[in-house]
């Protein structure tokens, strides 16, 4: 996180562009337990937390700690309660544009129980609350557009059951309002959040072909297009993972699909040849926590891209970030400024893709 002076030092200095993140605003009560226990049985609590989360939240402060030099602002519903003033401020503290949160009575704001065990995988006991009821009338990129952002990211599809839903048209609320920020002449970035939903390859389908971007993990690329990209071992199918990427493609993702797992990335463009990226080895030990890991690395993307950096620079910050993140308890509290990333990939001055 950055602190007050570093915020109003980022507001004086705001330089020309932005981007707006649209969609989850999530109150995250990270719990980390001593071991995970059998039904009827009883774990003890060894550490609270408390954060902001969801796709839109997330990769937004994200963006806001790494420094972003341009405009960001943030649109989506909020309860009437604690959670949405919490997550309001927090925002606001940041020096994010806020105007974009509509309140709505009567309703409270989403939020999930994360259940924490160290060096094994997180649960989620989760409430959509307002997230629910987010609309794409809700949403006017055009605005966006004529203030100067640049790129629209939406996050989570599968989260967002009023713009997920396909009406009597075929379309849905996602495509709609993908559509708009395109027509508008904003970049349109995307990511999914891993559901076991049988409806997600076809509900996700509709929107592909408004996405300029898609960026997700292996497992949601998978589920978008039916395709098993690991074995019953859990071993990464890299055939199967390159097949996913491209059938994405072909779903109508216009400029890239990037891939991200614990192992590499994969970015797929229509014109060339995959861009394989290792990612860097961690130590499980020192893993804090997995919250928020694939969105500090959507962050550093939609950074890169905005900034028009390489693929492979773009790429290895990314992996980056995800690092740090790993290292913070909350989806968000890990992640450094971009300069130290960029530092640490020896790649102090990116160059444009």
């Amino acid at each position: 996180m950055r602190t007050g002076e570093e915020v109003q030092d980022r507001r004086e200095r705001q330089e020309p562009g932005g981007i707006v993140c649209v969609g989850n605003f999530i109150v995250d009560r990270i719990h980390t337990l001593s071991y995970w226990p059998e039904q009827g049985s009883l774990a003890h609590i060894l550490h609270q937390d408390m954060g902001v989360g969801g796709g839109a939240a997330n990769v937004v402060t994200d963006l806001a700690s790494l420094g972003f030099p341009g405009r960001l602002s943030v649109a989506g519903t909020l309860g009437d309660d604690r959670d949405g003033d919490y997550v309001r401020d927090r925002h606001a503290a940041l020096g994010i544009d806020v105007e974009g949160l509509r309140t709505l009575p009567g309703h409270a704001t989403a939020h999930t129980h994360v259940m924490n065990v160290p060096g094994q995988s997180r649960t989620f006991f989760y409430h959509g609350g307002s997230n629910d009821l987010l609309t794409d009338s809700a949403i006017d990129p055009a605005a966006y557009a004529a203030s100067g952002h640049r790129i629209f990211y939406l996050g989570y599809l599968m989260l967002l059951p009023a713009l997920d839903r396909k009406d009597e048209h075929g379309s849905s609320g996602a495509a709609r309002l993908l559509k708009a920020a395109r027509d508008a002449g904003l970049t349109t970035c995307v990511d999914f959040v891993s559901s076991e939903d049988p409806a997600f390859a076809d509900q996700v389908a509709v929107a592909l072909p408004h996405c300029d971007y898609v960026i997700v993990n292996e497992t949601e690329a998978g589920r978008a297009t039916g395709i098993a990209v690991r074995d019953k071992a859990g071993t990464l199918l890299m055939s199967s993972v390159e097949t996913a990427g491209q059938k994405l493609l072909d779903g109508g993702v216009a400029k890239g699909v990037v891939i991200h797992a614990p192992e590499l990335c994969i970015w797929f463009t229509p014109a060339d040849a995959p861009v394989r990226t290792p990612a860097y080895p961690v130590d499980p030990a020192s893993i804090v926590s997995p919250v928020g890991a694939g969105d500090a690395f959507c962050a550093a993307v939609l950074y890169g891209l905005h900034e028009g950096w390489s693929i492979e620079t773009i790429s290895a910050v990314a992996h980056r970030a995800a690092v740090h993140c790993l290292g913070g308890a909350t989806a968000t509290d890990g992640i450094p400024d971009m300069s130290i990333l960029l530092a640490e990939i020896g790649d102090r001055v990116p160059t444009a893709g």
